[in-house]
């Protein structure tokens, strides 16, 4: 019997009332009666919605809406948990005969297929140990996994009384054991919300944790859950290690260290590259000094090629046209040039300019020598200009720090957070400045304070210049300027937010006043008299070992930093849960500030929601709901979309994404643009509070250049994201088709269905498939008969194997109609001359049809699967800890909140917030 409309509606785990369902001849003929129905009530007359028409189709049809209505809403029914019970009255008289006709010949005592034996499982979901056996029954059924495709059929009375009794039995439960208990999410603070922890305390962009290793993942694949956060004694060595030296670099005693200034006319550095040819001119001359005519037309000849210009950066004189090209070699360090103690001004415009074409592999070197000091602040500024005003397209500049001691030992590494585009004409060049922190370099030339000027080991070290633009360009420099170090104010900015000025003349109490204050922001909770005395004991045994009250004072903040105070995440009530009501207590309002900051900040509170925790208003609703608006406003938010997209989309093996270098349609641009991509969508819909379902498609683009290019997209230039519209019948538009992410899914040089059907479930859809059984037999691709199939055929004839044929019958189809997105994800249509076969039918005879198909059955019959599954993301994420069973009918309360009010992503991260789930143990 054929599959009902209801089998293809229900979703993976989701605790809902069954739609009513409706026959038809075929999953096919269903669907297209079904989605024809609901878009008619929509107002939707053409015979094939689009896309954006589906995602309203879905909506319509959602089974969350009797949620939205208010009819038995987890977290908003009755609050008495003991008043609930099982119904093991409908069980014996209706699920169990239904159950042992159906089922019992594949899991039951003789045959027990999947591990599952139905008659041996507990039908009291609300105290039994089987709930887990049942929660995977219901997602199977609602799947149409259950009976299998060719094993019988449930008739839909049948169907609805299985999956109405599942639904409420298991959000019953759920409830239930929601309020028997909290969950702890005590953990230590991950690598990078230690590090940015740092950086909000004392106001520097600088990477604290470079030595700490990197975090484990958890199952889900996020790295700040509290079941892989630990803490080693490798660890706590280290985090006291980094406290110290960070106290040491943040704070300034002393006099203000004396500043270099190094000032590069382009002419200076030419002049280099001009006396060579002034050379070859002198001998010309000696050479045809007896001929005049042989000499002129020589000299013309070479005059001629010094007015070509090379390849590379080069040097340029615009009155005369002359060029030569922009040499540096490590040895003598004869390229060097000397600072001073004097400020160097800008000179006026020259006429001797450095040109720089586009390209990574170009270079523009200036040479500082070996008087850059460790800390501080290095300066670079430039005055540039593009050499073509003509055109939409402006070019960007990239600086590098680098230095080559000897052949085999050296280092570059790029200095500059974001590309500078250079919008100014030759006419009106434009100055451009970067402040880089010296101690952030990494690694430094080891022999610049032991290896003299002029020998190799070379001790010196440079600034490059980098034109980063995808299309082809060029940019002028007339003058580099650089200071180092520099300090704009003395004590540092970083110094003062630890000592700030006092007329008190009392150690002691300057000294308790100012570690009072510390621990406040460091521990993030009030701290109290006895806290605050134990730390004034250690100031007052410190202070005779130490030269001055700052670095005694330093010695106690190390501690600070060394707490578990500071390196936990604590999650504290004020109310002990109490039997009689069964709820769940509430965090206090300083644990939520840490919640919410660790959450949307990954971050320790700022001041604002520390003073709102104090004064206890953080816990009322409108006010909390600001902050959320608050802090998604802020630019810190942006670690928020990094990090979450990074952890949620398994992004790591993007990173170690390394194709061939030769490959000419794979560079270092493209790579960073597809690391990015993802992250620039999340951060627009989140801006826009767009829906989440824009993320299987919408009709719009992040790019810039150079992904712009590799898409076919036209008129996009700079190395700046932004949102570009898409037609229609373009081949772009959500996650699904972005290059990075079906690149790092592939298995270059061809794609790799099970890898993008695997992400696709586990990612995307919280769908894991099985995992593979032992002995599996790979494909022999030494077999040319094998070899020479399309890829698709190889999975249909290795899917044949009886090992392997009923976990590839549910993946495979999910995989292959990513087939018409190569291993760098550019469309084909082609393979080694054979058409792309993109086709294929899901375990439920469902047919997708490459991409458009995928996407369409996405939106049409899984919309709330996919809600949901991004609901349970960004939980997981926000509570740092994995979801439990307990948890359960608050992710479905959350999700109808979502669904009802449009799906947008902001929406969804404030519902969230607001939820119980949030802000309770």
């Amino acid at each position: 019997m054929l599959r009902t409309a209801s089998r293809l509606l229900l979703l993976t785990a989701v605790l809902a009332v069954v739609a009513t369902s409706i026959r038809a001849q075929t999953p096919d003929e269903q669907l297209r009666a079904n989605a024809n129905a609901a878009a008619h009530s929509l107002g939707i007359t053409n015979d094939r919605p689009t896309l954006a028409d589906l995602k309203a189709i879905g909506r319509e049809r959602s089974r969350f809406n009797d949620f939205a209505s208010g009819k038995d809403q987890p977290g908003e029914g009755t609050r008495d948990g003991a008043a609930r019970q099982a119904n093991l009255a409908q069980f014996e008289s209706t699920i169990k005969p239904l159950l042992e006709q159906n089922c019992l010949d594949c899991h039951g005592p003789d045959t027990v297929e999947g591990n599952v034996r139905i008659d041996t499982l507990d039908p009291n979901l609300l105290t039994g140990a089987d709930t887990d056996w049942w929660s995977e029954i219901f997602a199977a059924i609602t799947k149409g996994e259950m009976p299998p495709p060719d094993a019988g059929e449930f008739s839909d009375d049948e169907r609805r009384l299985l999956v109405d009794w599942l639904s409420s039995e298991l959000q019953t439960a759920s409830i239930v054991r929601r309020r028997s208990g909290g969950h702890s999410a005590f953990r230590r603070m991950t690598r990078y919300e230690y590090n940015y922890a740092l950086q909000d305390l004392f106001g520097v962009p600088w990477d604290f944790a470079r030595d700490l290793p990197p975090e484990p993942h958890s199952e889900e694949g996020f790295e700040n859950s509290s079941d892989v956060l630990h803490l080693s004694v490798t660890h706590f060595e280290t985090y006291h290690r980094i406290a110290r030296n960070t106290l040491d670099r943040v704070t300034a005693t002393g006099a203000k260290p004396t500043t270099r200034y190094w000032g590069i006319a382009m002419k200076d550095a030419a002049q280099r590259e001009w006396s060579k040819q002034d050379k070859q001119i002198s001998e010309l001359q000696q050479e045809f000094n007896d001929d005049p005519e042989k000499l002129a037309i020589e000299l013309e000849k070479l005059r001629e090629t010094f007015r070509q210009p090379p390849r590379g950066a080069y040097y340029k004189d615009l009155s005369s046209g002359r060029t030569a090209k922009a040499e540096w070699r490590y040895h003598g360090a004869q390229y060097a040039f000397a600072p001073t103690e004097q400020p160097v001004a800008f000179p006026d415009p020259d006429d001797c300019v450095a040109i720089l074409p586009n390209g990574l592999g170009t270079r523009l070197i200036v040479e500082l020598g070996n008087q850059l000091p460790d800390e501080g602040t290095m300066r670079v500024t430039v005055r540039a200009s593009r050499v073509e005003t003509e055109g939409d397209g402006f070019p960007s500049l990239q600086l590098l720090f680098g230095w080559q001691a000897s052949n085999e030992g050296r280092a570059l590494i790029r200095v500059s957070k974001e590309d500078t585009p250079v919008t100014a004409g030759p006419d009106q060049p434009q100055i451009i400045q970067w402040d880089v922190p010296l101690g952030e370099i990494y690694p430094r030339n080891s022999v610049r304070k032991t290896s003299p000027m002029g020998v190799t080991p070379s001790p010196s070290e440079y600034i490059r210049l980098v034109n980063s633009s995808a299309s082809s360009s060029e940019i002028q420099i007339d003058f580099v300027h650089v200071a180092a170090p520099v300090y704009d104010h003395w004590p540092s900015q970083s110094h003062r937010r630890i000592f700030t000025a006092s007329e008190d003349s009392n150690e002691l109490a300057d000294a308790r006043r100012t570690i009072a204050a510390f621990m406040n922001r460091a521990w993030r909770r009030p701290i109290s008299d006895a806290e605050i005395d134990r730390k004034l004991k250690l100031f007052a045994a410190m202070r005779p070992q130490c030269d001055s009250f700052e670095e005694a004072v330093v010695e106690v903040l190390a501690t600070v930093l060394s707490s578990p105070q500071f390196l936990y995440v604590w999650n504290t009530t004020n109310a002990p849960t109490t039997g009689e009501s069964g709820e769940r207590s509430p965090i206090d309002a300083h644990a939520l500030a840490n919640r919410l900051s660790l959450f949307l900040w990954c971050s320790i509170p700022d001041q604002e929601l520390l003073t709102l925790a104090q004064s206890g208003r953080l816990t009322d609703r409108d006010i909390l709901a600001s902050q959320v608006r608050r802090m998604l406003d802020d630019p810190r938010s942006e670690r928020f979309s990094k990090h979450f997209v990074h952890q949620w989309l398994d992004m790591q093996l993007l990173d170690f994404l390394n194709f061939k270098q030769h490959l000419p349609s794979f560079d270092p641009l493209l790579k960073e643009a597809m690391q990015y991509e993802p992250v620039a969508l999340f951060e627009q819909m989140l801006r826009d509070d767009a829906s989440v379902l824009d993320f299987i498609h919408c009709d719009y683009a992040m790019v810039n250049e150079r992904l712009a290019r590799h898409y076919g997209l036209s008129g996009v230039y700079g190395n700046h994201f932004r949102r570009v519209s898409l037609d229609g019948g373009f081949r772009r538009g959500g996650l699904l088709t972005q290059a990075g992410l079906l690149s790092m899914n592939s298995d270059w040089p061809d794609s790799h269905p099970l890898k993008r059907a695997i992400w696709l479930l586990e990612s995307v859809l919280s769908d894991p498939p099985p995992p593979p059984p032992p002995a599996v037999p790979q494909i022999d691709l030494a077999d040319p008969e094998i070899a020479k199939m399309t890829l698709k055929e190889r999975i249909e004839d290795h899917r044949n194997h009886a090992a392997c044929m009923s976990c590839h019958s549910k993946i495979d189809p999910w995989g292959i109609a990513f087939e018409n997105y190569d291993a760098l994800g550019k469309w084909r249509d082609e393979v080694r001359g054979k058409p792309v076969d993109a086709s294929s039918e899901l375990f439920n005879h469902q047919t997708l049809d490459g991409m458009d198909g995928l996407k369409r059955f996405l939106l049409q019959n899984r919309q709330d699967q996919f809600v949901r599954a991004m609901v349970s993301k960004l939980a997981t994420y926000a509570l740092g800890r994995p979801l439990a069973f307990s948890d359960r009918a608050e992710i479905d309360a959350i999700t109808a909140r979502v669904r009802r009010n449009g799906d947008g992503l902001r929406t969804t991260v404030e519902a969230i917030v607001q939820s119980e789930l949030f802000r309770s143990m």
